[in-house]
Formats: structure tokens, C-alpha cells, sequence
């Protein structure tokens, strides 16, 4: 699952016609990195959800097709947070542990590492990176691969939350549907040991604001020109 459906409201002015996703990235929309790295592993489904401008970003995706995908929508008619909007699409992702991408990221993180973990029922496991610049504090701390609360531990072990995780359906069971944050979540796994995470310390930008936008597109696009 691509999560899609923010506002992008710190974007503006750039979100005010266009949804976040579809901002220009490196010579193609930010949604359509993941997309392809998706595609190139193999994985046939993938549900998007959708708000802000949702049907622009919507008619643009399609169904998939050009990237080899079957693709499928959740639209909220406002944005019900991470938590609320997977609750909302569980019907459309299957039985099955499924992952989790925020759409506003740009990483190099092999996906297919958490494709091929095996989780316990009921459990999640999250992609943690160093702290950026504008989280200095970060988000939990990580202890022999259990995930903890980053109070009371030494503010250089904490680390933030990267926006991918892979999550087991029973995460969510007694979570009711509508607005929700997925902090509490987290927080309640934590404290029953269902949390596991990994640090991953290769490329990751939370592309969260039109001057990180920016440097990260002048850095894809010299990159591109690198190439042989």
C-alpha cells in the first residue's frame, strides 16, 4: 500500500493544484519511484489511497497497467491519517502481511527485504533511519531489533521512523475505522513486544517541503546525468 492521501500542506504552493505524489522528481512524479522499484520486484498488487485532488492523482495512476501492475484505489473522502486510511483499505489488501510505503519518500531501501520477512500475527516491523535535520529528536529508540519508546533513552540511540514498514492485518484488529493516527498503534504494539524494526542507514529523504524538493531533484537529476 502507497500512502497518498495527505494534503501536502507544508508543498503549498506547490500541492495547491496538484497532489503531493504527482510533484516532478528527478524527470517523473515522486509516486512513480515506488511504483517501478515495485514492479522491478515482482509485486502484482498495489493499493493507493487518495483525497487531496484525489481524482487527478487517480485518472494519472489508472489501473496500473504501464508499470505491469493491478492496481486498486481507496479513496477517503478526507484524509483519515496513516492509521484510519489502512483500516479503511484492509478489505482491498488481503490476508496476508503487506507493506506499507508513505508515498511522500524518496529511498533507495531494497524492498524486497521485507518481502521476504516473516512476521507473527498481529505484529508489525518498521524501517528506521537516522534522524534528519528537521527531527533531531526522532521517533523511538531500537534495542536488539524490538522497537522502543524514545523516552528515557540516550537521545543518540533514537532513531525516525522512515514511512515503510510491513505490517500483519492483525495489527489493526479492534481499531475501529475512521480518523486515527498510527502513533497509538505503535505505541500499544510496543508495549506487548510486537514491534520489531531494522536500521537502515543507506539513502532516504522525507520529501516534505518544496526546498528538500528541490535539492533532492538537482541531486537525482545529476545522478541521471552520471550515468553511462
Amino acid at each position: 500500500m502507497l500512502l497518498a492521501a495527505g494534503r501536502g500542506e507544508r508543498m503549498r504552493p506547490l500541492t495547491l493544484s496538484r497532489p503531493k505524489p504527482l510533484l516532478p522528481l528527478g524527470g517523473k512524479p515522486l509516486i512513480q519511484w515506488h511504483l517501478e522499484a515495485l514492479a522491478a520486484l515482482g509485486v502484482q498488487e498495489v493499493v493507493v489511497n487518495s483525497s487531496w485532488l484525489g481524482e487527478r492523482l487517480e485518472s494519472w495512476l489508472g489501473r496500473g497497467e504501464r508499470w505491469g501492475l493491478s492496481l486498486r484505489h481507496s479513496r477517503e473522502p478526507e484524509p483519515l491519517e496513516t492509521a484510519g486510511g489502512i483500516i479503511q483499505a484492509l478489505p482491498l489488501l488481503g490476508a496476508e502481511p503487506f507493506l506499507v510505503v508513505n508515498a511522500d519518500i524518496w529511498t533507495d531501501y531494497p524492498f524486497a527485504r521485507l518481502l521476504a520477512r516473516r512476521l507473527c500475527p498481529g505484529a508489525a516491523h518498521l524501517v528506521l533511519v537516522d534522524n534528519p535535520s528537521h527531527r533531531p529528536g526522532g521517533d523511538f529508540a531500537l534495542s536488539r531489533g524490538a522497537v522502543r519508546p524514545r523516552a528515557g533513552a540516550p537521545p543518540e540511540s533514537t532513531l525516525t521512523y522512515s514511512g515503510i514498514g510491513l505490517y500483519d492485518p492483525g495489527f489493526f484488529a479492534g481499531w475501529r475505522a475512521g480518523k486515527r493516527p498510527l502513533l497509538p498503534l505503535l505505541e500499544s504494539a510496543m508495549a506487548e513486544n510486537r514491534l520489531s524494526g531494522e536500521h537502515y542507514r543507506g539513502p532516504w529523504t522525507d520529501v516534505g517541503t518544496p526546498e528538500r524538493l528541490a535539492i533532492l531533484d538537482r541531486r537525482l537529476k545529476r545522478r541521471g546525468n552520471d550515468r553511462p
